[in-house]
């Protein structure tokens, strides 16, 4: 029975609009049609005042089930959410003339009785609201995932079959065939003789895909990949298209070198998709404890996963309980982000530059730390990673950009000569206008010269919108410094296409060059390239008096790191500057 057909059958049965296209969908959301009836009971009120059509409320519900999501850091889903509501709305509105109201549909108001009861008597609800009914119901079909499309009676009742069956098949599901599923491995889990495990996976930098590519050949390459996974397993192998691009896999193995020859014939297949290659990042969790809960076994794929995609050896990991603590720590980290900023326990350290030849001061740069009150010092490494998963990164930058202008403002209203501080600016930023507004705010907040903050960008930025962006940047008069220089493969290209005043030599780039000869005839010609091409340039990550010499010999003057100062608190920054600007002075 098709959704329209469902629809149809519970108007006849005295249902009003909404709970007939919540219930014609109920199946597809995961609700009994009971439970369906009765939370849309109440939504239907806009549409009896002669307000929000029902026909529309009901199926802004139905998205919401389908596209909602239940963790407040979940942004994506929100803003996939919200077009998805948006695109409804936009497309009924088209359909019905630029009507939403019922009393505009009908042509009368529903909450005036004698105007309800023309309606009855011209019966326009029935003459009217069914084509209504109609169209809402094609709209919210054509927006759905495909996988919760209408479905043809045959495949519908092959679905009633495998799922009743003793020997169950491979099932391609969302959200609306997860019951089926967790009654699929359960029962696998009660039966199997063999071991089990759980193989989760997603598509390394999706997000990335979906902007350069649009999000049509997103769904299309999701679709994809549910195919091959269909292709693939066998009739005691399930797998399940979790949220966003995130699969999952349940397998019955007798040795683990089978899971890993699974992984690598799905690899195979969904290694590109048209023109565009996919790598993934698998999770591996082996069932030791069959009476554990299904939700905590994919917890600990999805660990497994999570870990993979922060590791550099490899793209497969098998689940190990320290990853539980990493959750954890992602837990408390998000859990407390928010906190951490409205009650500045982020803090802003300054990490001096200093002059080779006049063993002084000329800048620094602003870095992050974090204190927590219970907790006390959470250093980068454990927060920076999580926050720019989650996009909050952006805020946190954002904070610190505001206490550097403010620092440098400090300094000029002490009479203190200049000292340029360089903040941190990374791909998120770069890729909208946010950023340049964000900076203009601050820059005219605190009345400071752009010359006084300058930006630090990360050599792995390197496509042409940041490119872009970055000469945007520099058209606003700022200093542009090339971070991490030597830490991939691009840097030469990227000097090309963006403009940086000053390269800053990557730490690992400098102990890699000190090794051999070689390495420092390779670092002399670095120092030559950029004073040809009329560049600044920083050493960073400077330690021994070895490194502080060689530089000095071929050339590089300005240099951050330990052997000078570590990163410190903005006050001791100050004292250390004022008391360097006082010497220099008397």
């Amino acid at each position: 029975m098709t959704h329209k057909e469902k629809a149809e059958r519970l108007i006849r049965q005295q249902y009003h609009c909404t709970q007939a296209i919540v219930g014609a969908f109920a199946d597809n959301i995961g609700l009994d049609l009971k439970t369906a009836l009765k939370i849309s009971t109440c939504f239907g009120g806009g549409m009896r005042k002669g307000e929000v059509c029902g026909c529309l409320t009901g199926a802004v519900m139905v998205l919401g089930m389908v596209y909602g999501y239940y963790d407040a850091q979940d942004k994506e889903r929100e803003v996939r959410g919200t077009t998805k509501t948006e695109e409804l709305v936009q497309r009924f509105s088209e359909r019905m003339e630029g009507k939403l109201a019922c009393k505009e549909i009908l042509g009368l108001d529903l909450s005036r009785p004698e105007e309800l009861a023309v309606i009855h008597e011209k019966n326009l609800m029935g003459k009217i609201c069914p084509g209504v009914l109609s169209a809402c119901i094609e709209i919210l079909e054509e927006l759905l995932p495909a996988d919760l499309k209408s479905a043809s009676a045959e495949e519908e009742e092959e679905l009633d079959n495998i799922a009743g069956s003793s020997e169950m098949r491979t099932i391609l599901i969302s959200q609306n065939r997860f019951r089926r599923f967790k009654r699929s491995v359960g029962e696998l889990l009660l039966s199997s003789q063999k071991e089990i495990a759980f193989i989760q996976f997603d598509i390394r930098q999706f997000k990335v895909v979906n902007d350069l590519y649009g999000e049509k050949i997103g769904d299309e390459i999701l679709q994809f990949v549910r195919e091959q996974l269909k292709a693939i397993c066998d009739d005691r192998q399930y797998f399940i298209h979790l949220r966003s691009d995130v699969f999952m896999l349940v397998t019955e193995y007798d040795e683990e070198a089978e899971l890993t020859d699974l992984i690598e014939r799905l690899n195979t297949r969904v290694g590109s998709y048209k023109d565009i290659k996919l790598q993934m990042t698998y999770g591996v969790y082996t069932v030791e404890d069959r009476e554990m809960e299904l939700r905590q076994m994919e917890d600990r794929a999805a660990m497994a996963r999570k870990a993979a995609k922060q590791s550099a050896v490899g793209r497969v990991l098998f689940y190990r309980e320290q990853f539980k603590e990493n959750l954890y720590n992602r837990k408390f980290i998000e859990e407390n982000m928010q906190a951490a900023i409205a009650e500045r326990q982020f803090m802003m350290y300054l990490q001096p530059k200093y002059s080779i030849a006049k063993n002084e001061i000329i800048g620094a740069e602003a870095l992050v730390r974090w204190r927590h009150p219970e907790r006390g010092m959470i250093f980068p490494d454990q927060f920076i990673p999580v926050l720019e998963d989650n996009g909050f990164i952006r805020k946190v930058d954002y904070f610190i950009w505001g206490e550097a202008c403010r620092f440098i403002k400090r300094c000029e209203t002490d009479g203190i000569p200049a000292c340029p501080i360089s903040v941190n600016v990374s791909r998120v930023h770069l890729r909208d206008d946010e950023c340049i507004k964000v900076l203009s705010d601050l820059i005219q907040k605190t009345a400071i010269p752009r010359s006084m903050l300058e930006l630090e960008i990360t050599e792995s930025v390197d496509d042409q919108e940041v490119s872009r962006k970055a000469y945007q940047l520099k058209d606003e008069g700022y200093t542009l410094l090339m971070d991490d220089f030597g830490s991939g493969y691009s840097s030469l290209n990227i000097l090309l296409e963006t403009p940086f005043d000053v390269i800053k030599l990557d730490k690992r780039f400098m102990e890699s060059m000190m090794v051999s000869g070689k390495g420092k005839l390779i670092l002399e010609q670095v120092v030559a390239m950029a004073n040809k091409l009329g560049l600044g340039l920083l050493a960073e990550g400077v330690e021994t008096r070895e490194q502080v010499d060689l530089l000095q010999r071929i050339g590089c003057d300005q240099v951050q790191g330990y052997y000078y100062a570590k990163p410190m608190p903005e006050e001791d920054f100050y004292r250390l500057l004022r008391e360097q600007r006082a010497a220099q002075i008397g």
